[in-house]
Formats: C-alpha cells, structure tokens, sequence
C-alpha cells in the first residue's frame, strides 16, 4: 500500500505528463499559460512553478525547446519544405523570430543545418543508441526467428513491409533522461499492469515510444514511454498515464537482435530501406513493439516490430 505522499507525487507526474503531451501535439496551437494549466487540473498562478520544479525547465523554454528541435527534425528528414512553411507549423509567428532562435540554439542557420544534414539516415527518433538497451526488459511472447524474405545488413537480419496498423490505446509511464534507462520505466509499468492482468491477454502489447532525436535533444531531456495496449474502458491512475498511439501507414521492420544492435536495426530502416522505398517518414509517433523476453531468448536477443510513419514521396 502506498502511503499518502507517494500517490499525491503519482498524481502530480500524471498531470506534468499530460501538458508534456499536450504541448508535443499541438506547437502550433494555444499553448497559453492558462490553457496549459486547465489541461494540468492547477490554477495558472501555480502551474508555471510546479512545471518548473518538476521538468527542470519553465513552461516557455520547454515550449521553445521542443519548437526548435521539431523545426530541426523536419529541416533535415524533410528537405523539400519549404523553411518559413517549416517555421509556422512548428508555432513560430515568422521567418525573422525563428531564425534567430534556431542560430541561437545550433550557432547556424536553418539552411546550413539542413545541408550539414543531407545525406545521412533518418535521425529523427533517436533509436540509434551506442549504449544498447541492456535494462530493457518488457515481457511478451517468444516467435520464431525471421528468416525468409529477408533484408540482410552486416549479422543483422530484418524484414520489412508496408501496412496499414489501427490506432492503439495505451497506458504508459514516461522516462527523462537516456534513452538506454527506458527499463525503469518498464518496471513501474509492470508493477501497475501485472496486478491488473493486462499482461496476461494475448492480444497485450509491449510498446517503446522514443520522442526526441539524441542529436539535438540534450541527453537528461530525452523523453521515452513505456507502454502496454489497453483493453477498452480500463482506467490509469497516478504516474500511470493513458494516450492514443496514431494508426496509419507504417514500415514494419521485423528483426532478432542483440541489445547492442538496435542503432544498427534503425539506420538500416531509415538509412537503407527507406531511400528506395519509394516512402518518407512521417510526423506521427514512431514505435517499438516488443514480442518476446530476451532473458528466455537462447542467445539473449529481442525479437522486435520497428514501426515508422510513412508516406508515398511527394
């Protein structure tokens, strides 16, 4: 049983969580400060320094931050946006306020960055990571290798298809920091949903949603859910928080991997499959979705559908 304090600091996580989403999917909307607080169920006086206190950062710089980093995501996946059209979808008023605020954040301009950028797979997700994903253990179901049709990269194997995915509702419980930590979050998720016997379903999905790309997001601001499908009518509470995953089309990437190869599982997606595809990424959430427990696994590897948002080229 918890005690008192630990169920008011769930329920303060739960509602910072949720203007975190909130301002994520709607940058270029009413993000003021009274909006923000209705969506946090706090008055406006105190929203601005719970925020603050709790994310480490003012509810401004937050909102600039992720502004500028979007812009910088879509200036290098997207080269044949216009920057200005770039500019209003990700909230800036013009031209002029953010390109002085993207050669203040990355000491260049919007156009040396997105040349500096031509060229190179697809970042934008950040799953690349060189650390691996050693602590990462959700549970789910063992399936057989992938072997036919296959794509080979270097000891890699994966398959990829095009197809179309339904939405997905989830509970979740968000990580800050290092993408390779994602496994405490996973821990907690656990302890809430295994009492409740979400995990047990066999329709139960594991699900890792990476948020920010690690090449332009500091390390300790990385944001990462831990996520577990949810049957229709089931209730969170606390830290324990629930949002809808877009459906849509999507590459699937179906592949066996060492906790080392997850960087290369993505670069290979993004960086070899996806130029010839025919498709380019896009801007809905990116997913992962764990089918076994690679502690059972015979050579300790995950077994793992990468989800990207595609579209045809235009």
């Amino acid at each position: 049983m918890l005690d008192r304090k630990e169920q008011l600091r769930r329920e303060y996580v739960a509602r910072i969580n949720r203007v975190m989403d909130y301002i994520g999917a709607n940058l270029d909307g009413d993000l003021s400060l009274a909006r923000l607080a209705r969506e946090a169920s706090f008055s406006p006086f105190h929203f601005h320094r719970v925020f603050r206190a709790m994310v480490g950062e003012t509810i401004g710089d937050f909102i600039r931050r992720l502004r500028i980093e979007k812009a910088a995501m879509l200036l290098a996946n997207y080269p044949a946006r216009a920057v200005t059209g770039i500019a209003l979808d990700c909230g800036f008023s013009g031209s002029a306020a953010f390109a002085r605020a993207f050669r203040e954040r990355f000491g260049m301009s919007a156009s040396a960055w997105r040349r500096s950028k031509a060229g190179k797979p697809d970042r934008k997700h950040g799953k690349a990571e060189r650390n691996g994903r050693k602590d990462l253990n959700p549970p789910g179901r063992y399936t057989a290798p992938v072997s036919d049709a296959t794509e080979r990269s270097n000891t890699m194997v994966m398959k990829v298809e095009v197809r179309k995915l339904p939405e997905l509702h989830v509970a979740y419980v968000r990580n800050i920091g290092p993408y390779n930590t994602i496994g405490k979050a996973f821990g907690r998720l656990c302890e809430w949903a295994g009492p409740r016997g979400l995990l047990d379903s066999p329709d139960a999905m594991m699900l890792g949603i990476y948020h920010d790309d690690p090449e332009v997001t500091e390390t300790d601001k990385l944001r990462s859910d831990a996520c577990v499908t949810l049957p229709p009518g089931t209730e969170v509470e606390g830290d324990v928080g629930a949002m809808k995953v877009p459906g849509g089309l999507f590459a699937v990437g179906h592949c066996e991997i060492r906790p080392d190869q997850f960087g290369e599982a993505w670069n290979y997606l993004m960086g070899e499959w996806m130029p010839g595809s025919g498709y380019e990424p896009d801007d809905r959430l990116c997913y992962e979705v764990y089918l076994n427990d690679h502690a059972t696994h015979p050579e300790g590897k995950f077994i793992l559908d990468i989800c990207e948002p595609v579209r045809p080229m235009r």
